[in-house]
């Protein structure tokens, strides 16, 4: 089993520990609905448990993460919300999110959180094992170079090729044409896109069906995680709920509107969310008054 590091580098490949068999079916009860947004409680082995099946079934499949920018975005722009809807898993990548839906009698724990910091010795080593081809499309030109170099580094035999975020991505343009037929060569397994929200979402929406079965993951940085050109929080700071003030911190004029200012317009969707809790309880509440008063008449019958 990978542990993350304290710091901002990254392990040395080893092996992922066996784990149990995690279920390619979602529970019902494991994809809730919070601050205005639909998540699937899960932990980052049973996303590529998933992965795994519908790649042997030759399936495509769209693995999103949601956190408050996201959800916020959900307000701006409605192919942002049709992104979602297509979304086969929404990973929860945001430690105050899960606090949030755990408070409002959602079954989430800590391991639900899942980024690709969390999960990157687990996915590369699976990778490596099954082979997988995995595609990067996102960073600035050079990015994807380096990082493909320090990612081999702990997995050699990683199959990988990158282009660049820095193209035209309408939809139609001939830029965007070049880039989804290199795709299409290439013919990867896994489609790692990272060109921040809300445009890596919409070209995902838009584009996806055009290079074939492929898994494809929205990642934002993570390639400029891997090539060192952003700096990593400590690892410590994500269960604790964190990062957003050490990104904060170490870029205030890029972040001061997604971290201060964004959370506001949640508010309401977090009334709805307390409303319902409170409606909850209350109906259950009444079910088990009434369960009470049941048992209680059987008891004194003759």
């Amino acid at each position: 089993m990978f542990v993350p590091q304290e710091q901002s580098g990254f392990n040395e490949a080893a092996p992922a520990a066996p784990r149990r068999p995690y279920r390619l079916a979602r529970r019902p009860e494991e994809r809730v609905r919070v601050l205005g947004g639909t998540v699937d409680l899960v932990r980052p082995e049973e996303v590529f448990h998933f992965v795994t099946g519908k790649l042997e079934a030759g399936q495509s499949a769209i693995v999103a993460n949601h956190n408050l920018h996201s959800l916020y975005l959900l307000g701006q722009d409605p192919r942002i919300g049709e992104f979602y809807k297509a979304a086969d898993l929404i990973e929860v990548d945001s430690t105050p999110l899960i606090f949030w839906a755990r408070l409002v009698g959602r079954a989430s724990r800590r391991f639900h959180r899942c980024t690709y910091l969390d999960w990157r010795d687990a996915f590369w080593a699976l990778a490596s094992r099954k082979g997988w081809k995995v595609f990067f499309v996102g960073g600035a030109p050079g990015v994807g170079e380096k990082a493909v170099e320090r990612i081999r580094q702990d997995w050699p035999n990683a199959r990988i090729e990158t282009h660049h975020g820095y193209f035209d991505a309408a939809s139609g343009s001939a830029e965007n044409e070049a880039v989804l037929a290199r795709i299409r060569d290439y013919a990867p397994d896994i489609v790692l896109v990272g060109m921040g929200m809300p445009r890596q979402e919409i070209w995902t929406l838009e584009n996806h069906k055009a290079y074939g079965p492929a898994a494809t993951f929205t990642v934002g940085g993570a390639f400029d995680y891997e090539a060192g050109v952003q700096k990593a929080a400590p690892r410590w700071m994500g269960p604790l709920g964190l990062e957003w003030l050490f990104r904060l911190t170490a870029d205030p004029k890029r972040l001061f509107f997604r971290y201060c200012v964004e959370p506001w317009s949640l508010i309401g969707p977090a009334v709805g969310d307390v409303a319902r809790a409170l409606s909850q309880r209350g109906s259950q509440a009444t079910d088990k008054a009434r369960w009470e008063q049941i048992r209680g008449r059987n008891e004194v019958a003759p």
